[in-house]
């Protein structure tokens, strides 16, 4: 009998990608639902009773480690579909929890589907309170410390003292880089507002995002209320936001 499974992912050309691999590609699953959030996830859970979820971690608003710590109990099995990075990969293997590197590969795929088919319902199979405990134990510590930059080839994993700011370009971002680099990313600067460091970055203007713990090394009035980095940029701070500003810097 087929896996009834949930596929949770923020972006639609993701989920529907993965849909038409698993129907293509793996026997042992049943793909019974999409769901583009983790609100839509926990009503999708509800109604449908998926035995799987392939989740997606990086989400705007409530990534996927919130969302599995908001399900009650119960045997949930999870492939994490994720760019994380190389720590937590490892970590992930070490404890038999599943994951799906992004790009996907159909072998990935297929070899994570048949590992499901043998586990589910056996004394292998993880409780979700087990995957929870382990969230907040290993992984969560150890995430905020790096994000990962979609790329034309893959993702490009980036240590938080490696980024000197991110600015709005559209609905791009552009990542300005400590060594000179930049990278222009497809995901919306309110996407990396939710998900970096909030003890070392700060949105300090509505195209801007600076690395305040790295590489902030002077706030000037005298420029028109602008910071000042490692680099030399000067970046705008904006009215509305220079009171937190200044009460935030204080903090360091």
């Amino acid at each position: 009998m087929k896996l009834k499974a949930l596929i949770v992912d923020d972006e639609y050309n993701a989920r529907n990608n993965l849909k038409l691999l698993l129907t293509e590609y793996c026997k042992e699953i049943d793909v019974v639902g999409l769901a583009e959030s983790a609100e839509d996830a926990r009503n999708k859970i509800k109604e449908l009773s998926p035995q799987v979820l392939f989740l997606d971690i990086a989400m705007p608003n409530e990534d996927g480690f919130s969302l599995l710590k908001s399900l009650p109990k119960n045997d949930l099995s999870v492939v994490f579909t994720t760019a994380y990075n190389e720590f937590a990969l490892k970590a992930f293997k070490a404890n038999a929890i599943d994951y799906l590197e992004k790009p996907l590969s159909i072998d990935d795929l297929q070899n994570a589907t048949q590992k499901l088919a043998r586990i589910h319902g056996t004394n292998e199979q993880r409780t979700n309170t087990e995957v929870n405990q382990f969230i907040t134990e290993v992984i969560e510590p150890k995430a905020l410390d790096r994000i990962s930059i979609p790329t034309r080839n893959g993702y490009l994993i980036l240590k938080n003292e490696e980024i000197l700011h991110l600015e709005a370009s559209d609905n791009y971002t552009m990542l300005y880089l400590s060594n000179g680099k930049r990278h222009l990313s497809s995901k919306n600067i309110k996407i990396y507002e939710e998900n970096l460091d909030p003890s070392v970055f700060y949105r300090v203007h509505k195209s801007h995002i600076i690395n305040v713990k790295n590489h902030l090394k002077e706030f000037s009035r005298s420029e028109g209320n602008v910071a000042i980095l490692s680099s030399g940029k000067l970046v705008p701070i904006s009215r509305r936001k220079l009171s937190d500003f200044l009460s935030f810097i204080n903090t360091f």
